[in-house]
């Protein structure tokens, strides 16, 4: 049997009547008729019985409409899946980031992303770089958000924006009367540094170094989160990204950019072996958003 021959003996089973049939797939009386008396012949087994004009199926029929039914439903369901991965539906979204991305341009992205596509489940963990590049490269994750450049020869990245440097200091800080913080502002401020083998360390101390700001800090930390709490109980000030300082909401703390500073690209990055997805599209046009309006 033929897709049509299928549609019409469905047809016929469901109406109960040739006439029915014919009306309910658009088509004349006679040539459902027709149909059914081909399927019969070329089957070689009588599907109905004829009474009166009336169409009673035999046991033989109902064997193969309950067998037609199951492939229908199968189609169904086939269908219900496609429009299901159009919403996102059966998926998971394994999202990696850097924690300074994490504190806002991130959850603001992945909260997004969640409402646009309710059936996809999301992973999402704030890691350093070198963690993210071996994961992408295992294929245990989807896609990482890096503030750092992410090099390898199984991964693609992308630029998406970018990050610079901001001083945080406690509210309250003569500081706070200035627009933007210059280095000579902070020359003789307690310094609270990063550890040298920091990514972002180094960077804020090449910076530091450039203007004249060397020596050692009175206190060290490794995350640009703990020198802004630092700072917020006034320990000193801090030089950090722009992203960590902006997401900080106390108002034990406050932050100023510093002028002239360089700018860092902002990078998306997943396997280039692994299939594109509209929902992993979509977190990082999100990402790419929300970092504009930053």
């Amino acid at each position: 049997m033929n897709l049509r021959q299928i549609e019409v003996f469905r047809a016929v089973m469901m109406a109960g009547s040739v006439t029915d049939a014919a009306r309910l797939l658009h088509v004349s009386q006679p040539g459902i008729s027709r149909m059914l008396a081909h399927i019969e012949l070329q089957l070689g087994v009588q599907l109905f019985d004829r009474v009166k004009g009336k169409l009673r199926p035999r046991s033989e029929a109902q064997f193969l409409y309950d067998t037609v039914e199951q492939v229908y439903r199968g189609v169904q369901r086939i269908d219900d899946a496609a429009q299901a991965l159009k919403h996102g539906g059966g998926q998971t979204l394994r999202v990696l980031a850097s924690p300074s991305l994490s504190l806002e341009a991130v959850p603001q992205a992945v909260a997004e992303v969640a409402q646009k596509f309710p059936q996809v489940r999301l992973y999402v963990e704030a890691l350093l770089v070198r963690d993210m590049v071996a994961q992408l490269a295992r294929g245990e994750a989807d896609v990482a958000l890096s503030t750092l450049p992410i090099e390898h020869a199984l991964l693609q990245a992308q630029a998406i924006g970018e990050w610079s440097l901001a001083c945080v200091f406690q509210a309250g800080h003569a500081l706070q009367a200035k627009r933007s913080i210059s280095a000579r502002d902070v020359l003789h401020e307690p310094i609270i540094g990063f550890s040298a083998d920091t990514p972002q360390g180094r960077l804020i101390d090449t910076w530091r170094q450039e203007h004249g700001l060397g020596g050692d800090a009175r206190i060290e930390v490794r995350s640009g989160q703990l020198a802004s709490s630092l700072a917020a109980s006034g320990a000193g000030i801090a030089i950090v990204d722009n992203l960590t300082a902006r997401a900080w909401t106390s108002e034990k703390l406050a932050f100023r950019p510093i002028q002239r500073a360089p700018t860092f690209k902002i990078y998306a990055a997943y396997n280039s072996n692994s299939a594109g997805s509209p929902v992993r599209n979509a977190l990082i046009e999100k990402v790419r958003l929300a970092l504009k309006r930053a």
